[in-house]
């Protein structure tokens, strides 16, 4: 196991090699200057982990909304007032600011000023989907942390009612591609989601009624838990069967229209990302085909290196909800 594990590095590193360079984040960036920093974070994260099994979809949610906001760089951490960044409708629901800052108080007492907020909260998601029984990887580090976070630069978050082709650009706008997207939707296969976001879906759908996309086994299922009406604060697993744990069954209910979430459910409107789900399907896909994990690991590989700032760039908060 140790050798596939690095191996397996290996070859990631060769495949990200050029953009990693280009970017100045490093495998290994705090081996001097903070060499626990690794164990520091995954410590506390397993921690919170124990003590909220939500937590783990919550960490890797944060990463990716940080990221697709002034790319990597904590700027979702920031209490700004009315300008916060976290105070964006796209950012509803997002939580684990208290984990991250919990990390950052360790590291600070052991590495005064050495580890970014955004390292941390890279650090934290990669943690997470160990926790829920995912794969484990080394990431590159040396993000520094942004000095800007404005609730006006959040208006173009991918959403839960995007149709195929805006999450497409959404995604390209951030030099992401269409792998990028089903395999970064794929990490829907821990969390929930709350029936706020299920409501149109369910009963106001374009054309009235539900949407017809959603398998006919599945539909009674999702009103009973959010009915007409109801709570919809109530939440429900978004990966039908194991919303705890980390596997591949999210895709396969995308593909058999088990998806809970509209843009999920939207991977199959388009041949290009319906053929990319169908590739990790086929019947030489074990030996031959694509590997989910490995080109999971790639994909949120590339997601953190969106807009990072490095060098001289940004600064290194004391504290990850403000400015220095």
């Amino acid at each position: 196991m140790a050798k596939l594990m690095v191996l397996l590095n290996l070859l990631l590193f060769l495949g990200c090699f050029a953009s990693i360079s280009q970017g100045q984040l490093q495998f290994g960036f705090y081996a001097q200057s903070c060499p626990n920093a690794k164990s520091i974070v995954r410590s506390v994260v397993n921690d919170a982990i124990r003590n909220d099994a939500t937590m783990a979809a919550v960490l890797l949610r944060l990463h990716f909304h940080d990221c697709f906001v002034e790319g990597c760089d904590g700027s979702i951490l920031v209490d700004n007032g009315a300008r916060s960044e976290k105070l964006a409708f796209g950012h509803q629901g997002v939580r684990g600011f208290d984990v991250i800052e919990r990390a950052k108080r360790e590291l600070e007492t052991r590495c005064p000023g050495i580890v970014s907020c955004a390292d941390i909260v890279a650090m934290a998601a990669r943690d997470a989907i160990v926790s829920a029984n995912g794969p484990d990887y080394d990431i590159p580090t040396g993000r520094r942390d942004g000095r800007v976070s404005d609730v006006s630069l959040a208006s173009e978050l991918p959403d839960v009612s995007d149709s195929i082709d805006v999450l497409k650009r959404k995604f390209a706008e951030k030099g992401m591609n269409e792998k990028d997207l089903v395999l970064l939707t794929a990490a829907h296969t821990i969390g929930t989601t709350a029936c706020f976001f299920m409501t149109n879906r369910l009963y106001s759908f374009p054309g009235g009624g539900s949407d017809p996309s959603i398998n006919p086994a599945l539909l009674p299922e999702l009103q009973s838990q959010c009915p007409r009406n109801g709570d919809v604060n109530v939440r429900l697993g978004i990966d039908r069967g194991s919303p705890g744990k980390f596997d591949i069954s999210i895709l396969q209910n995308i593909r058999n229209g088990f998806a809970v979430l509209a843009s999920d459910a939207s991977l199959n409107d388009d041949p290009s990302t319906r053929a990319i789900m169908d590739s990790y399907f086929s019947p030489l896909s074990p030996i031959l085909g694509p590997s989910f994990q490995r080109d999971f690991i790639n994909s949120i590989l590339r997601m953190g290196q969106i807009g990072t700032k490095t060098g001289s760039q940004g600064e290194i908060r004391r504290v990850c909800s403000a400015f220095n």
